[in-house]
């Protein structure tokens, strides 16, 4: 690796690139700003689906004389997003790899604006029969495009513009578009379902029944449709925000050299690919816990007898949803810090080993012998249980795009990240909430829990064989 004094870089590469704040056109708080505020629109897009998928789209859009089969039809229309993201990443991370972070990450949030606001406007499975479901899938899927190019373009925001030595806390401001995104968006529906007097499990019932009368409550006409079209107003701020700032110093860098890639995903895969099979591994665990404790749990916890659930009220359980994320925003810039200081691979090996724990556990916490059920449960143990999970979450999502991102030379860096973090969302986020609920009404809830922790033994693997990245430097060697 070249030590040579660069005016940008700074004397040792090998501490971090060392990007003064003179050096940088665009200031650190708008760069700051740009990544988060974009990942955060983009995952209130993508989690006000899966809120919806739970509790709206079985009644909508899906028909079916058992709940099961509507609520597994709903998951795996869920799971189809997260098919399109690693094409998503091949596709704006080709032009972000080429043309720039900056014009990519714009492309990439008008992507999954667009298809959400389309999703608050479609009619239902009993206004034009299947194509309804068609559709949904379709903007569903346009949705994971949008997501799997915005990643892995907003961490390198970030991570390219670092200060010395900083460059996981750095990276970590994108992350906290997650556990914003989710508290936007189920605060939203919590906010509409409580002005409505929706109760989903009450709904759900009405539907077995008389689904003329279950379609004529205000939240299923029209209510559940405001989080998706509000979502323009939020895409208007982000792109105002992204419009603002200049390319990052090393593809700036990059490009004055011209070292780009003719075709990025040709070249990482034919030279990075063990750092794609290594990154996806990585993953693994981190996604499988965060759509456990998101949309299964959700799913689990508001299910009725029928389905393996716990028949526990949707609004009060939306409230224990939200105060856990909290640990998950709390998390996320500890677990930056703690990158910088210990190093990614040690701490995220720590992390997963508790991961792995946790999984082991799922039977005491949340089997309905221990934890009741409906009005029954004990609100106190799943309190407690959502925030250990999500508190874990923080910890492992928080060095992920600076982690990622280091594994891969800067002419393929959007390319090579993006397609990892979205490999792996398919094996450990698009089949988990499908493969939990499946395992609930087979096995139980202490399958779900062994689900996990075999995803966890997989990333500790991965851990061990891959490099330790904090001291390299992002430009080209």
């Amino acid at each position: 690796m070249s030590t040579t004094v660069d005016p940008v870089l700074g004397p040792n590469p090998n501490q971090g690139d060392a990007i003064a704040d003179e050096n940088l056109k665009t200031p650190r708080r708008r760069i700051i700003m740009a990544s988060l505020i974009g990942t955060t629109i983009e995952f209130y897009d993508f989690y006000i689906y899966a809120t919806a998928a739970v509790s709206v789209f079985p009644i909508l859009f899906f028909i079916s004389d058992s709940e099961g089969a509507a609520l597994l039809a709903s998951m795996a229309t869920f799971g189809a997003a997260f098919v399109a993201r690693p094409l998503g990443a091949v596709i704006f991370g080709h032009f972000g790899d080429i043309i720039g972070r900056k014009a990519t990450l714009v492309g990439a949030l008008l992507t999954m604006g667009v298809a959400t606001f389309l999703i608050g406007l479609l009619p239902t499975v009993y206004q034009i029969g299947l194509w309804a479901p068609a559709m949904l899938t379709l903007f569903r899927f346009c949705q994971g495009l949008g997501l799997g190019g915005e990643w892995s373009g907003a961490a390198l925001l970030a991570s390219e513009t670092a200060r010395p030595g900083k460059r996981a806390q750095a990276a970590m401001w994108p992350q906290l578009g997650a556990p914003f995104g989710f508290i936007l968006a189920n605060g939203l529906f919590l906010i509409l379902a409580w002005v409505y007097s929706y109760d989903s499990t009450s709904i759900r019932a009405l539907a077995a029944e008389d689904i003329d009368a279950a379609l004529a409550d205000p939240f299923l006409v029209w209510g559940w449709r405001i989080p998706f079209l509000l979502s323009v107003v939020m895409v208007a701020v982000g792109l105002y925000v992204r419009l603002r700032i200049e390319e990052t110093p090393v593809f700036a860098k990059a490009l004055e050299k011209k070292e780009q890639a003719k075709v990025p995903v040709g070249e990482v895969f034919k030279k990075n690919w063990r750092e794609i099979i290594l990154g996806t591994f990585i993953m693994l665990a981190t996604y499988g816990l965060f759509y456990l404790m998101t949309t299964w749990i959700l799913s689990y916890a508001i299910g009725s007898a029928e389905t393996g659930g716990l028949g526990y009220n949707y609004m009060s359980f939306l409230v224990l949803q939200i105060i856990a994320i909290v640990f998950f925003a709390i998390f996320v810039p500890i677990a930056g810090r703690l990158a910088d200081a210990f190093g990614r691979r040690r701490m995220l090996m720590t992390t997963t080993a508790g991961i792995i724990v946790f999984g082991l556990t799922f039977g005491v916490w949340l089997s309905a012998e221990s934890i009741g059920s409906g009005e029954d449960m004990n609100v106190v143990q799943m309190l407690v249980f959502l925030c250990v999970g999500m508190a874990l979450m923080g910890l492992t999502f928080g060095p992920m795009s600076a982690y990622l991102p280091e594994l891969f030379p800067t002419n393929t860096r959007y390319t090579g990240s993006g397609v990892a973090y979205n490999f792996s969302s398919i094996l450990g986020a698009a089949l988990t909430p499908f493969v939990a609920v499946w395992l609930v009404q087979e096995y139980g809830v202490w399958a779900v829990g062994a689900y996990l922790a075999v995803l966890g033994v997989l990333t500790f693997i991965s851990l061990i064989l891959s490099p330790e990245t904090s001291k390299k430097s992002l430009y080209s060697e």
